[in-house]
């Protein structure tokens, strides 16, 4: 994937950090997209003190404008993306019967929206080239449920279905789309469940350990590479054998 573009959402850190790092180690030049600006500068300045291209770029995943401003000065400054890794994703937890609408509709809008207008904004480009990847984050809980985050669990189901029918439609161009499901990893987002909780999850995982965010970050890298030019349609699970 040498000077190949590759655009990351939500890299300021944990998953999104850790595939900018390996994407950018195999040779991508690497556009960093969150909303915290000073993370992704420092991240932008630790991958240019090994020599390699950064680009730090501000984007907000639930406003479409945001979307397509980011992707468009990563084009004028990188060149076309190639590579699009759908990381960004929040949460907003409640159970279902008390969950407000508002809730919804932003977990929805930035893990699932903003996943699709991204990949609708790069695709011109890969079909002239004739060449693509497109990699969506989903979620364990995407394929096995789990209480109290309805809104999250179907944005990561939903994107199980866009990367299928995207590989559908893109196959014939030479364009790959697939996902990764990662079950319980080292990130902001898991370091706020209790000990009891953890202890008990790791319970459930056949390797017995939380996974880090180099281990998904490694199974992109995987999907970007010309290595995996025959797989697309797929969901690569990266959960330790929490979920078979």
């Amino acid at each position: 994937m040498t000077n190949r573009t590759a655009f990351i959402t939500g890299a300021s850190r944990g998953i999104g950090r850790a595939c900018a790092l390996a994407l950018s180690e195999a040779g991508a030049r690497v556009a960093l997209a969150a909303r915290n600006t000073t993370q992704l500068e420092e991240l932008a300045a630790e991958i240019r003190s090994k020599g390699r291209e950064a680009f730090a770029v501000t984007v907000d995943m639930a406003n479409a404008e945001s979307i397509h401003e980011a992707l468009a000065k990563t084009a004028k400054e990188f060149g076309p993306v190639a590579i699009l890794v759908n990381n960004a994703g929040i949460t907003k937890d409640g159970l279902a019967l008390r969950m407000k609408k508002d809730d919804w509709d932003s977990v929805l809008a930035t893990n699932l929206t903003g996943a699709f207008l991204a990949s609708q904004q790069v695709l011109q480009h890969m079909m002239r080239e004739r060449w693509g990847r497109i990699i969506n984050i989903s979620s364990v809980v995407g394929e096995m449920g789990n209480p109290g985050q309805a809104n999250y669990v179907a944005s990561k189901a939903g994107l199980i279905g866009l990367t299928k029918a995207l590989a559908q439609e893109m196959g014939s161009r030479n364009i790959t789309v697939n996902a990764v499901a990662p079950g319980f990893v080292e990130t902001d987002m898991t370091q706020k469940l209790s000990q009891e909780l953890k202890d008990n999850l790791v319970g459930h995982i056949a390797l017995k350990r939380i996974g880090q965010p180099e281990d998904v970050a490694a199974a992109v890298c995987f999907l970007a590479s010309e290595e995996a030019r025959y797989i697309t349609g797929h969901v690569l699970n990266v959960n330790g054998g929490l979920y078979m």
